[in-house]
């Protein structure tokens, strides 16, 4: 038994396997006559005694591999420490810090899509001996926390006014300790091999002290500042949110015709609006310079309706669109962007209307008080009644509402605290240019600097209670914008209030948190221990390696990363961004509630099971969206089944761990050495040889990050190659060898047994559970699937071999389609006769009993030559490739006399059909009033029956001259 152990360790030294192709409708189990293997119970890898106590299935006595046993290999893995960094075989780390998703999430397929790619080069770095690190975390998801919780308060009737800030607060810790872990339990789910011993929250001590560091060292450099600017404000959360956390959608509405009279004249010019209700904050109105219409009012002024005779301006902008409305347009800066950003640049004043809980303020008048929407109704019906109205029509409006709280958001001026952007964003973009930061796929590059180049200053304020209080102090009865101290904790901000203002001085924080993108743009290093740069994760593990992550948040947080890392650690955070695209319906549709589409992962892990699920998401494109159906799942559900039935078929077919002779027999054969590769048969050769060449592509594949091209070649290469052709190929050595001679069991035996672990190390990143599972039951197994060596590369290859090989697939391919063209019966063997030179006919006649078995040939009536055969004008001639022909004996393979009569009836059959088909096309009237694509089809089926009829008429023809020759 010890010298089986130590010749198994050179051999399973090296390995491989690759990707994707539907199966054949073959079994693996024939009944044919096999050699008497006896099975017994394998228990010589140093992981046997998991298989014992029932961590691992064997295919040998389940039929198909159980879905539940994902939970129970994940709890196995994560006990026997794989998901932490191992310096035992590299010192180069691979790290992924984890896009931390919110606290309050449920998994959707945006975590599934990150959690499967960033799993898949977790693992393949892991196995190719690199420590690994994967960082996973959540983020406290200020605005969404807080609804959450502020729904459950009211649940209970309690609001979270009536409660004190520090009340509300411990509310929400409570809330987190008791749900806060739901989305890290259901990312387990998905096999997400994450340190969990480094999991971080972004609201932890460590992580608050570095969001507080980050804040006072900006705010040092003068890149904090605070100011009154347009925000996009939440009317029912009373708080400024980021563009990210607004969507826009398009909804049915109008647009108002409002007449405003210019001033000193019976002349009116007629605006078009949105919000009617806005007017109370307009201070100009504008019209383009070329627009003869108005352009004699430019320098004039207008009185604004209902405001008691308010004059504006009326000013010329090129940028007015002639075509919109009436061509005039309101600018109303307090609550519109684009009329913002042009009153600053003209210096008009900046009027707003709103109150922060989205009614009107006094500046409206009567209106004061009323709900925006509300005010809009009643603005317009008093303007119809003093015949301001013209009319409204309807309108498809692009509305902005808040992705949390669903309300409509208002452009709103307010005070708030900003990060000066500009001076980041240089480095940030020349970290791009000189190649320091790789985004993948490029094309991304492109988006990614020109928002850069066009940054804009980055509001950090919120006005939650949940979140990182803003390390700002205010001295009480002191201007707030003039009078504040900045400080790491209270104690500082007192003493540093008391130098400046006297012992008597009393100061107040903040009220507002910080935007929680603020503390996620500090992720990748925060998590490593800065600001302490000698914590001993932060000198390991920074910069990390990779940022995984979907390319809708680019610009939100991948390139506010790249900004802070460079500014607080002197290096880019990562070296590489990966961007995956959404995930759409099979219709290429948007998933979302509304229209009753959603996906939800974890009923697909319970039907199709969380393998197939990576594996169909694996399949995409870097940036590119991908279409989720059902149809793929169920593909690679089979495609699952398939690798469980392919190790049922080898481990039925090894020797019995008992028999040392025949398994040193087996660990004899060293494929990494190029005289054992060259020197088996032919089908071993080639599937060897294929076998090499994938690993080579696919670990190729696996460093660009081509994922999708991963899966694909080695799902083509198991199912077509390995399960297809090598697998049936093999049967002829493992059923029908010699009493006495196993040395073609042997081969078999091994080849079998050294492809299919290498498919299993390369599928592994990709389906970690079933490759783990048929791993386990393999002999041998001195290593968990998991931390085994990635196979070798540039291994020894024969492509010569491959292309005899090849010859002889088109030869079976050949035979088989005339099998079924003939209707020849499956169990019914048949004579034939192989024309090629000698070289050809050398290397096929060897395997006369690999093609026989694939053709159903009669073993006995099968020959070689370099000539036709006598019989030839009463064979079906099949030319298989340049030099290889095969004539089959008809007589052989059908009842000719019975076959006429088929095809005559067939033949008839088609025949009515095409008159048919050809009597619509010659009638004027169907020609005439039938749509086009009608007329085109009945012509498209007419020319395909034609074609028939003509096959038809020469196979009869060629049957009846057998006819005659026989009779």
């Amino acid at each position: 038994m010890s010298t089986m152990l130590s010749l198994s360790a050179s051999y399973y030294s090296c390995s491989s396997s690759r990707f994707f192709c539907p199966f054949s409708s073959r079994l693996f189990f024939p009944r044919a006559r096999r050699i008497p293997l006896s099975r017994t119970r394998r228990n010589l890898s140093v992981v046997a005694s998991d298989r014992e106590n029932g961590v691992f299935r064997s295919p040998e006595i389940a039929k198909t591999f159980d879905f539940a046993a994902e939970e129970r290999i994940y709890n196995w893995w994560e006990s026997q420490g794989y998901f932490r960094p191992n310096f035992d075989r590299g010192s180069d780390p691979f790290v992924i810090p984890m896009p931390p998703p919110n606290v309050t999430g449920s998994l959707h397929m945006g975590h599934a899509m990150f959690v499967t790619l960033e799993d898949i080069m977790i693992r393949y770095n892991r196995m190719k001996g690199k420590p690994t690190l994967w960082l996973p975390g959540t983020d406290h998801a200020g605005i969404a926390t807080q609804l959450v919780v502020e729904r459950m308060l009211a649940s209970e009737g309690i609001k979270r006014t009536e409660m004190n800030r520090d009340e509300f607060t411990k509310r929400v810790w409570q809330w987190k300790e008791k749900y806060g872990g739901t989305i890290t339990n259901q990312i387990k789910r998905l096999g997400a091999s994450c340190d969990w011993s480094r999991e971080h929250f972004t609201l932890d001590e460590q992580l608050s002290q570095a969001v507080v560091e980050a804040f006072v060292r900006l705010h040092e450099k003068g890149l904090i500042y605070q100011g009154s600017y347009m925000v996009n404000w939440s009317p029912t959360l009373q708080t400024a949110v980021s563009d990210l956390e607004v969507e826009y959608s398009e909804e049915s509405g109008y647009l108002y015709y409002i007449k405003y009279r210019v001033a000193g004249r019976s002349d009116f010019l007629t605006v078009a609006t949105t919000r009617p209700e806005t007017l109370f904050g307009d201070v100009a109105l504008a019209v383009h310079p070329e627009d003869d219409r108005y352009s004699k009012y430019i320098g004039m002024m207008a009185i604004v309706p209902q405001t008691f005779g308010r004059h504006v301006p009326i000013i010329d902008n090129k940028h007015v669109d002639k075509d919109f409305g009436t061509g005039v347009l309101k600018i109303s800066p307090g609550h519109d962007h684009d009329d913002y950003l042009l009153a600053r640049k003209l210096g008009l004043p900046i009027l707003n209307v709103m109150n922060k809980d989205g009614t009107l303020n006094d500046d409206t008048g009567l209106y004061s008080g009323l709900d925006r929407f509300e005010g809009r109704k009643k603005l317009w019906a008093e303007l119809e009644e003093t015949g301001l109205a013209v009319k409204k029509e309807p309108h498809t409006l692009r509305v902005p509402r808040s992705q949390r709280g669903g309300e409509v958001i208002e452009p709103l001026v307010s005070k708030q605290w900003f990060v000066s952007m500009e001076p980041l964003a240089e480095k940030a973009l020349q970290a791009v240019q000189k190649r320091e930061l790789i985004i993948v796929p490029e094309r991304f590059e492109k988006i990614y600097n020109h928002w850069l180049s066009n940054i804009k200053d980055w509001c950090i304020s919120r006005q939650l209670w949940w979140g990182h209080r803003i390390p700002v102090w205010y001295i009480a009865g002191k201007d707030n914008e003039e009078e504040y101290i900045v400080a790491r904790n209270a104690k500082e901000a007192l003493e540093k209030a008391h130098k400046k203002y006297g012992k008597d001085v009393e100061i107040y924080q903040d009220p507002d948190v910080l935007d929680t993108w603020f503390s996620s743009a500090l992720w990748p290093f925060s998590t490593l221990g800065w600001p302490d740069i000698c914590a001993e994760d932060f000198k390991r593990f920074y910069p990390t390696t990779m940022l995984e992550t979907g390319h809708d948040i680019l610009f939100f947080w991948v390139a506010r990363m790249v900004m802070m890392g460079i500014e607080f650690t002197g290096k880019v955070p990562f070296s590489y961004v990966y961007l995956h695209g959404l995930i759409r319906d099979s219709q290429g549709r948007k998933m979302s509630k509304t229209l009753g589409n959603v996906v939800d992962p974890l009923d697909t892990i319970k039907e199709f099971g969380t393998d197939a699920l990576r594996f169909t998401l694996a399949l995409g494109t870097a940036g590119q969206d991908l279409n989720l159906s059902t149809e793929r799942l169920t593909s690679n559900k089979a495609f699952t089944n398939k690798l469980w039935n392919a190790g049922k078929f080898i481990l039925q077919n090894l020797p019995n761990e008992s028999d040392t002779s025949a398994w040193e027999k087996i660990l004899s054969y060293k494929f990494d050495n190029e005289g054992t590769v060259v020197n088996l048969p032919l089908p071993e050769c080639w599937v060897v040889s294929k076998l090499h060449l994938l690993i080579e592509s696919v670990t190729a594949s696996y460093d660009k990050f081509y994922f999708g091209e991963v899966g694909r070649e080695t799902y083509d290469f198991f199912w077509a190659d390995f399960a297809d052709w090598y697998i049936e190929a093999s049967k002829g050595r493992l059923y029908h060898s010699g009493v006495g001679d196993n040395s073609a069991a042997s081969v078999a035996q091994a080849v079998l047994l050294y492809t299919f672990e290498n498919i299993l190390k390369v599928l592994h990143p990709f389906m970690p559970f079933v490759t783990e599972e048929l791993w386990q039951a393999l002999p041998n197994r001195k290593h968990a699937l998991i931390v085994s060596p990635w196979p070798e590369t540039q291994l020894p290859r024969d492509t010569s071999s491959i292309k005899k090989f090849e010859n002889l697939q088109a030869l079976v391919r050949a035979i088989r389609n005339a099998r079924a063209e003939y209707v020849v019966e499956p169990a019914k063997r048949i004579s034939a006769s192989v024309v090629a030179n000698n070289e050809v006919i050398d290397y096929i006649a060897e395997e006369r009993e690999v093609l026989a078995l694939l053709s159903r040939l009669d073993l006995q009536n099968l020959e070689f030559t370099n000539s036709s055969p006598g019989n030839a004008d009463q064979s079906v001639h099949l030319v298989a490739g340049e030099g290889l022909e095969a004539y089959l004996p008809l007589a052989d393979m059908v009842d000719i006399s019975a076959e006429v009569e088929r095809l005559s009836k067939r033949l008839s059959k088609m025949q009515k059909e095409y008159d048919a088909l050809k009597s619509k096309l010659n009638s004027p009237q169907f020609v005439k009033k039938a749509p086009e694509d009608v007329v085109r089809g009945v012509q498209e089926k007419a020319t395909e029956a034609e074609e028939k009829i003509n096959l038809t008429k020469k196979r009869l023809e060629f049957l009846r001259t057998n006819v005659v020759v026989s009779q």
